[in-house]
């Protein structure tokens, strides 16, 4: 979420700031809701003045003996109370729509983010490790991985497109991989290890920035769904205990507001950063670093045709995701920090791997920088990305209201936040199977992941 205040000091720059995002300006169409909105505002401030000294009045004039005074100021005092709910409620309006026009905008990028309109601008900054060099023509993952247990028909039976069903000693390597990452992130990183919801209210999806703007990614509970079950169980108690279910049943109308519909979170960034919202972090405890291994849930509305064959891009899948809450000025070294955790975890399973430093116009919407870590993936003969390692600024803690007292200081700041794949799952299992496949199908384990595969160091395929 934008700052107003900044807009109105420094219009030019914020409307630059979203040009680099391919962006018309902005700042002249919300300036003028703004002054609109804050113009309602001083009338009702006025209106609410007078009221009161009007209300105070009376009671003088009559104490003077003054009824004709009196009697004016009874009449000016009731049609303020009829003007003040329409003030109100305009004011309201205008308040709702200047915070839905402010969320509906990305993070503006920093000075050091390259200019550009989409991948192909992006800006390589290192490479690690050599790709390997087969002696046999080395196959995707999608041709060696059935045969090891990575089974697309039963995934596509039970529940549709890009959803897979792992078995035998593939779910055991992905179950290895997840633990060895988890495990580094929290004891060798510092990042502590949380256990998260996997369905979150509105409120908590707005606050990363999924909401509103990226509805159609997302995946949600059925409401009508909740009320049925709550009825069965009704007609269930009625047949045992009428007077119970009469009273039950008033309950259900009265609350069946609140049987509302949750989000399944796209990322444990929704769960692990909205545990700070609506809260005054102390200072002391700054940075938090947190960690989560959950599955994640994605329509990918947006990414028709993409990576639709194979592991690469499910609708379920794991990650183990790093968050950070700092201090404003720490964010850039644990932004560094967090990147080099991420590299770790590939470094420790010897995979090539390049980091890339976002364009403009290829970030996500609450970043505004961004690193990549793209793995080599010798199937394919490219680099695929692995993990995406945002700092967000405070953007996300804006529409979260999640702030810090900085040392000696009678005001509260809004902290800075920051997240990061560490790493897909997923995604590892593949660039495993590519990089360690063997001419005869079978596939080595990584050194590294040995200890989590109960003696496997090999998956032989089934025939």
């Amino acid at each position: 979420m934008h700052d107003i205040r900044l807009i109105r000091e420094n219009p030019e720059a914020f409307d630059a700031g979203l040009a680099r995002r391919g962006m018309e300006p902005q700042a002249a169409r919300i300036l003028a809701l703004d002054e609109e909105r804050r113009a309602v505002a001083t009338r009702m401030q006025e209106a609410q003045s007078r009221r009161n000294d009007a209300s105070k009045a009376i009671g003088k004039a009559m104490g003077q003996g003054d009824t004709a005074t009196a009697e004016a100021l009874k009449a000016e005092v009731a049609q303020l109370k009829d003007t003040l709910p329409a003030l109100e409620a305009q004011e309201k309006d205008l308040t709702t729509r200047l915070q839905d026009e402010l969320a509906r905008l990305p993070q503006i990028p920093v000075a050091e983010v390259p200019d550009g309109e989409d991948e192909s601008q992006n800006v390589e900054v290192s490479r690690w490790g050599t790709p390997r060099t087969f002696t046999f023509t080395p196959k995707e993952h999608a041709d060696i991985g059935p045969a090891l247990g990575l089974d697309f028909e039963t995934g596509a039976l039970l529940s549709g497109a890009r959803f897979t069903f792992l078995k035998g000693q593939m779910a055991r390597l992905h179950r290895a991989l997840a633990q060895f990452m988890l495990t580094s992130q929290a004891d060798a990183n510092g990042y502590v290890e949380c256990n998260v919801p996997l369905m979150v209210k509105d409120e908590a999806m707005f606050g990363t920035g999924q909401l509103p703007k990226f509805a159609e990614d997302l995946f949600q509970t059925n409401k009508s769904s909740a009320r049925e079950q709550a009825i069965a169980r009704l007609i269930a108690l009625d047949k045992e205990s009428p007077q119970w279910a009469t009273a039950a049943r008033e309950a259900l109308a009265d609350d069946e507001a609140k049987i509302s519909r949750l989000w399944l979170i796209p990322t444990a960034e929704v769960s692990l950063t909205n545990a700070v919202r609506d809260q005054i972090v102390d200072a002391a405890a700054l940075p938090l670093r947190m960690t989560a291994l959950t599955p994640c849930f994605r329509s990918e509305a947006g990414a028709a045709g993409r990576d639709t064959r194979g592991f690469i891009r499910q609708h379920q899948f794991e990650k183990v995701e790093l968050v950070c809450i700092a201090r404003p000025e720490d964010s850039e070294a644990e932004h560094d920090k967090m990147v080099r955790a991420a590299e770790g975890i590939l470094e420790a399973l010897e995979l090539p791997y390049r980091k890339v430093l976002l364009c403009s116009g290829d970030m996500g919407f609450t970043a505004r920088k961004t690193f990549d870590l793209e793995v080599w993936l010798p199937g394919q003969q490219a680099y695929r990305e692995i993990s995406s390692i945002s700092n967000c600024g405070d953007f996300q803690a804006r529409r979260m209201n999640a702030r810090y007292r900085p040392e000696g200081s009678k005001k509260t700041e809004f902290v800075h936040t920051l997240n990061g794949s560490g790493l897909a799952v997923g995604r590892t299992l593949v660039a495993v199977l590519e990089n360690y496949q063997q001419e005869d199908g079978s596939v080595t384990v990584p050194e590294a992941l040995r200890p989590w595969m109960g003696g496997i160091d090999c998956l032989i395929p089934v025939t």
